[in-house]
């Protein structure tokens, strides 16, 4: 955390002292505040490419901040904590949902079994975990990243199958797609008891 403070504090006086010494230069020689295009061109090129940087940077700290916090509120370890949040932006999922996700399935236990043969993280049944991955065994799934990947990859496609509902999507997680696809069609009441105990706690931290 403190190196990248660092480097943004370093590329933030890059990009005023490239624009300091190119106005001290020319005070110095008497001239007007004017370049020839290629020093213009080049200037251009160097600050376009310090703000790329400060950018990547300024991500890097919100990424470690983020990290840090989610470790603080659950208790966990900062790599697992950091396993949780980045399989969870790359699958488009929000950070709060996943945390919670895991902390209501597993508690954050890599090794967790359920009675109904899920494991893992995210408690994942190998059949359903084998519709990503045909060669996965029963192991794999308590790999921590391996099983982030899938199950948050598989919360993904029920949003996208439940129309981006994010309950509805929870729900389908907690009691199978087909059976909230039946009740949708039956025009039944989905009781939403498991995505409201991860919404209302996302909602309540953030």
């Amino acid at each position: 955390m403190k190196r990248l403070v660092a480097q943004t504090a370093v590329l933030g006086v890059g990009a005023l002292a490239l624009l300091g010494l190119g106005a001290a230069s020319n005070a110095i020689a008497g001239r007007d505040p004017l370049v020839t295009p290629l020093v213009a061109e080049d200037s251009a090129s160097t600050m376009m490419t310090l703000q790329g940087q400060l950018k990547a940077t300024r991500k890097e700290l919100e990424r470690a901040h983020q990290v840090l916090e989610f470790s603080g509120r659950y208790g966990i370890p900062a790599d697992l904590s950091a396993a949780i949040y980045d399989n969870a932006v790359a699958e488009g999922i929000q950070p709060g949902v996943g945390f919670e996700l895991v902390r209501l399935e597993s508690d954050f236990k890599t090794t967790a079994q359920s009675g109904q043969a899920a494991v893992g993280l995210t408690q994942l049944q190998l059949r359903t975990a084998r519709a990503y991955d045909p060669k996965l065994d029963h192991s794999d799934l308590m790999n921590r990243d391996t099983n982030l990947r899938i199950g948050f990859r598989y919360l993904k496609d029920l949003m996208k199958r439940f129309d981006n509902d994010v309950p509805l999507a929870l729900e389908a997680y907690n009691k199978g797609p087909t059976l909230v696809a039946a009740q949708q069609e039956m025009g039944e009441e989905i009781v939403g008891k498991y995505s409201n105990a991860v919404l209302a706690r996302v909602k309540r931290k953030s």
